[in-house]
């Protein structure tokens, strides 16, 4: 279960080799990863996979990025209700799709560290459960209800702002973070890191040559893209990334413990 990107399309010709699910968006089929576990090999976000290993979950990751991006972007509010700045936000109620999302976990990562924000006194409104079973929503997370989207909602007020996966092309909505962008790049000069959203992962019954091939063929394909810099691959070239993506998972409550890079891969 391997989405569609410039990195993966050649590891995805490999037709004979493997059989490919079809899946509308990767995202769709990460219960299916975690909760049923279906596919031998998956594509899945970094949150995800540190709280299945959390629960016991019988998969490891390989080093591979095939989807990373900064979130700083994507958390927004409805300028026609007045300006909104990242140290409002303590108090208010910020919609996005599950909790344990990668990118919502990252977002609530910059609010605490970089804008002082106290995220326990956040209402968190949320429209999924978590992709992992067991997970727990912290007390202050809430279930939005029955037939509300998120973006009506925060057109509509219920919500002040908003972690969104996509940035609609609508003039009302803007960025809570003043120039994203610029925001992104002093937070990756500060951590040394980029910000993981997914890798792959495979089963425990995968045999180490099994999970080597994948891997192999993952690395020529994404050589086949140029090498992208944005996808790393490889431990050591991702141990950074994924250290400082343990840390914000962990001092979030989410894991009981900060794990060993090298766990992960084990």
């Amino acid at each position: 279960m391997i989405g569609d990107y410039a990195v993966t399309r050649a590891f995805r010709q490999h037709a004979s080799r493997f059989d490919f699910v079809d899946v509308k968006t990767p995202a769709s089929a990460f219960k299916r990863v975690v909760r049923d576990l279906e596919f031998d090999v998956a594509e899945l976000a970094i949150v995800t996979y540190l709280l299945a290993k959390a629960h016991a979950r019988p998969l490891r990751l390989l080093p591979a990025v095939i989807l990373a991006r900064f979130p700083h972007p994507y958390l927004v509010y409805n300028a026609e209700r007045g300006i909104l700045a990242p140290e409002d936000l303590n108090g208010k109620r910020v919609g996005q799709r599950s909790y344990s999302v990668t990118t919502a976990t990252w977002v609530r990562g910059v609010l605490a560290d970089d804008y002082g924000v106290d995220l326990g006194s956040v209402r968190w409104v949320t429209f999924e459960e978590p992709h992992v079973a067991e997970f727990r929503d912290p007390p202050n997370v809430e279930r939005a209800p029955a037939g509300k989207d998120i973006l009506s909602m925060l057109l509509a007020g219920e919500i002040d702002a908003a972690i969104l996966g996509e940035i609609p092309k609508d003039p009302r909505i803007r960025p809570v973070i003043p120039d994203p962008d610029a925001a992104a790049q002093a937070w990756q000069a500060r951590t040394g890191a980029i910000q993981i959203n997914h890798m792959v992962a495979v089963k425990q019954t995968v045999s180490r040559a099994e999970a080597d091939e994948v891997y192999a063929l993952l690395r020529e394909s994404r050589h086949a893209a140029g090498d992208p810099a944005i996808n790393p691959f490889g431990i050591e070239e991702n141990r950074r990334n994924l250290e400082v993506a343990i840390d914000c998972v962990y001092r979030q409550g989410m894991i009981p413990r900060r794990y060993g890079v090298d766990e992960l891969f084990a």
